[in-house]
């Protein structure tokens, strides 16, 4: 058996800033402009802002309060609220994680689409056996070991810096003031209601640029030291919140809101095309190109290792806790990349891949953040693991809500169908749980908490698939 190296601060960071900025940074701005105008914009961000560090933070204090759950973000839903839940919350995951990768590789070969037409559109016959190509060579390289994989990621997360730095600097220069202000609040003028539309529609786009931030988390096992993780969390999450801004708001003083929201995919590219002429838009290419191998590189990390952990757990089948000589979860990783494999098939009967596909990746894993900040609350009112007199516990507790206030606005803002549509990729977990529990000879009843979570995501997907047989619901 081969010796299992750890990992140090610097990749626990490359796998935060890599998870996180990813094929998402280079189109945040058209994405965004879809459905907001500026001032719209600044309070989405002021509101992701508050609740994504709120969320970060979570995490970093329940590293440090709770060393022992080395399970990452599974092991605070299960030691919070029972296994069901636990098992929801490491599900909803891997699913998100395994839907970003399809979304990576349409984004993927859009871009390459740039340079050689054949792959245009990034859906077509062609994109999706280049992108299957792509997806066993990912899955080949992390069998090779998770230390190693990792180590590319670190090199692959530098590189792409480069192209988003230059699109800051250049788009500094060339700020105008007037179109960023022009239209400020939309065509009739400052409303609430017009205004809080505007930013419900931006949450699930600023949500899956961050998803990424518990990376360090999910990996916490491999860290040399656990207050690493930590750090790496919050580190990651200040850097790449402050380029986000940067990029969504400088393009909104580049080109007016309608022709930002126009823009093919990657819109960063024609945003610096339109400045500095066909360059640009070759630089920022190449730069998605990388970033989004780096991007599925990490996430193929992160889906591979849930399965693994919660395998170990008692949780998921007993055969998904299989590693091979280089350590590497090879059953895990077998199952997930095999499920990335018929989402991409998928794609070819699918208009809207990229974006549908990132909003239900966004959507997917809403439950296991909510689980996480809901267990850093009930921690701080009910554990001893605080001095109920220090200011340590009252911090703790209002980050707590504070994260806890975001996930649940974020399901509103997300919208009803989105939220039946997750219940529908849901409601399967629930046999592979009671197989699980029967594999492992778990004899323990499930609680009434549990029975009444099973029923609740039956119902929802029932009226998820009715909705999608009267074309209520639109895949």
């Amino acid at each position: 058996m081969g010796e299992e190296k750890k990992l140090g601060l610097l990749p626990l960071i490359a796998l935060v800033v890599g998870s996180m900025i990813g094929g998402g940074a280079f189109n945040l701005a058209g994405d965004m402009a879809l459905g907001a105008n500026s001032g719209a914009v600044i309070i989405g961000w002021i509101i992701t802002g508050i609740g994504i560090i709120a969320l970060s933070l979570v995490f970093h204090n329940l590293t440090t309060k709770k060393p022992e759950l080395d399970s990452g973000i599974y092991s605070y839903a299960k030691e919070g609220f029972g296994s069901f839940l636990g098992f929801s919350s490491a599900w909803g995951y891997w699913l998100s994680a395994s839907l970003g990768n399809v979304a990576y590789a349409t984004l993927l070969f859009s871009s390459i689409g740039y340079f050689l037409p054949i792959f245009e559109g990034g859906q077509n016959v062609t994109a999706i056996i280049g992108a299957s190509i792509f997806l066993w060579t990912v899955h080949f390289l992390v069998i090779k070991g998770i230390n190693s994989a990792a180590f590319i990621n670190t090199i692959v997360t530098i590189a792409k810096m480069v192209p988003i730095f230059l699109f800051i600097i250049i788009a500094l220069l060339t700020f105008k003031w007037n179109t960023f202000v022009f239209d400020f609040w939309g065509n009739h003028g400052f409303s609430w209601s017009s205004i809080v539309e505007q930013v419900k529609s931006t949450m699930l786009v600023t949500l899956w640029v961050f998803i990424g931030i518990e990376g360090a988390v999910v990996m916490s096992q491999r860290a040399k030291k656990k207050s690493d993780v930590g750090r790496a969390t919050v580190i990651g999450l200040i850097s790449v919140l402050i380029i986000y801004v940067l990029i969504s708001l400088l393009s909104l003083g580049i080109m007016p809101r309608e022709d930002l929201a126009s823009l093919p995919n990657p819109a960063m590219a024609y945003v610096l095309e339109s400045i500095v002429g066909k360059w640009g838009a070759i630089v920022i290419n190449f730069g998605l190109i990388i970033s989004v191998i780096g991007a599925w590189l990490s996430w193929t990390l992160f889906a591979a290792e849930l399965p693994y952990i919660t395998a170990k757990d008692k949780v998921f089948p007993r055969f998904l806790a299989k590693e091979n000589k280089n350590k590497a979860p090879v059953n895990s990783l077998w199952l997930t990349n095999g499920l990335v494999q018929v989402f991409l098939i998928i794609l070819l009967f699918s208009e809207s891949a990229y974006y549908f596909m990132f909003s239900l990746a966004s959507s997917a894993i809403l439950i296991p953040y909510i689980l996480s900040a809901f267990y850093q609350v009930k921690l701080a009112l009910t554990e001893k693991t605080y001095n109920k007199e220090s200011n340590g516990f009252k911090k703790d507790f209002i980050i707590g809500m504070i994260a806890s206030i975001y996930t649940v606005w974020l399901i509103y803002a997300a919208g009803l169908n989105y939220l039946l549509l997750t219940m529908l990729l849901y409601a399967p977990g629930i046999l592979l749980y009671k197989w699980a529990k029967k594999e492992h000879e778990i004899e323990l009843a499930d609680s009434n908490l549990d029975k009444f979570f099973m029923i609740a995501v039956l119902i929802l997907a029932v009226l998820a698939f009715y909705g999608l047989i009267i074309g209520k619901i639109s895949i």
